[in-house]
This record gives C-alpha cells, sequence and structure tokens, in this order.
C-alpha cells in the first residue's frame, strides 16, 4: 500500500470576508474530491481570508499511480486558481 499526501499553499486575493473564502476553497475541495477520488481538507491559515493551505491523500497499491495522481492534482488545482499556487509538499509512504 502506497499513500501519497501533497499539502497545496495558496494565494487567495480579493476575498473580502472568510465566508468569500470558504466558499471558493469549498468548491475546491468539493470538486477535487469528486474529479479525483481523494480525501481533501483545509488544514491551515482557516482564519486567513488571503491565504489556504490544503491537503489532499491518494492510496492506492502502486507507487506510479500515486505519483502520477498527485501531479495531475496539483496541476489541476493550479489550473481552477492561476498563480495562486504559492509552494507544494509531497509526501510518499
Amino acid at each position: 500500500m502506497v499513500v501519497g499526501a501533497v499539502r497545496v499553499h495558496l494565494r487567495l486575493p480579493g476575498n473580502g470576508t472568510l465566508k468569500d473564502k470558504r466558499r471558493v476553497v469549498r468548491g475546491l475541495l468539493d470538486r477535487a474530491r469528486h474529479r479525483f477520488n481523494v480525501a481533501a481538507a483545509e488544514v491551515d491559515d482557516q482564519d486567513r481570508r488571503d491565504r489556504a493551505v490544503l491537503a489532499l491523500v491518494c492510496v492506492s497499491g502502486d507507487a506510479v499511480h500515486v505519483d502520477r495522481m498527485m501531479t495531475a492534482l496539483v496541476n489541476w488545482i493550479d489550473a481552477q486558481v492561476p498563480g495562486q499556487v504559492v509552494h507544494v509538499e509531497r509526501e510518499f509512504r
């Protein structure tokens, strides 16, 4: 069993309130869960309206599959919020 986890740090300018930010983040996480069949949550900076840290996890029996899935997921997030991905951390076990 291989577990791949990725933390994506996002910059989210233009949100006037935390409610606006949560609407953007919730939509992004819901679409990621549906499209990639991953576990996803906002894990840090919940009290900042201009930043978000998302954690996404994939489990598979094949390390190559997990690596490809995580790469596709990060690329997809970058396409959803162009130019707003600040930092990406990957971990495989």
